[in-house]
């Protein structure tokens, strides 16, 4: 199987690697680059415990050919908090209890994440539609919407002072 050099940004760091043609952005990340935030659910694109973000968009590493992502940047759980202080996003998880096993947790904050760059007054419906992709099996899927509207009431409120 012929190998090929690819080249991204990961976090903020350059990175090159050579990989095989089958190689998914999942396995480099987790296997390789020790990203371990981007979780192995379902290895078919269902559950969203992989998910990243690529130049802006919302990806499931594992459906995503690596070579795919040659000069782009990648964004994991791990690039959201470069100052290791516990983000507001983070921070309403607790507080809402909208964590239990914790597995789903990565893809979901990556997912809000990419929301909110686009769009940081979401309503509860295209907040439930950006998480449509994320598969919880514990908390339920209210403590997470109800974080991310306390994130969005604080960042607003933030905005207006």
């Amino acid at each position: 199987m012929a190998s090929k050099i690819v080249n991204m940004r990961v976090n903020g760091r350059d990175e090159a690697l050579v990989v095989s043609s089958l190689t998914t952005l999942q396995d480099v990340l987790r296997d390789k680059l020790d990203y371990t935030s981007v979780k192995d659910g379902c290895s078919q694109g269902g559950c969203g415990s992989c998910s990243v973000i690529i130049d802006g968009e919302l990806r499931l590493s594992c459906l995503t050919p690596v070579q795919e992502v040659h000069g782009s940047e990648v964004t994991t759980l791990e690039g959201l908090n470069q100052s290791n202080s516990i983000t507001a996003l983070q921070s309403q998880f607790i507080e809402k209890y909208a964590a239990q096993c914790g597995f789903c947790t990565p893809g979901m904050m990556v997912a809000i994440k990419a929301l909110l760059d686009k769009n940081p007054s979401p309503s509860r419906d295209e907040i439930s539609e950006a998480l449509a992709g994320n598969i919880c099996r514990c908390t339920g899927y209210l403590p997470i919407i109800e974080a991310v509207e306390s994130v969005v009431a604080e960042m607003s409120g933030a905005a207006g002072d």
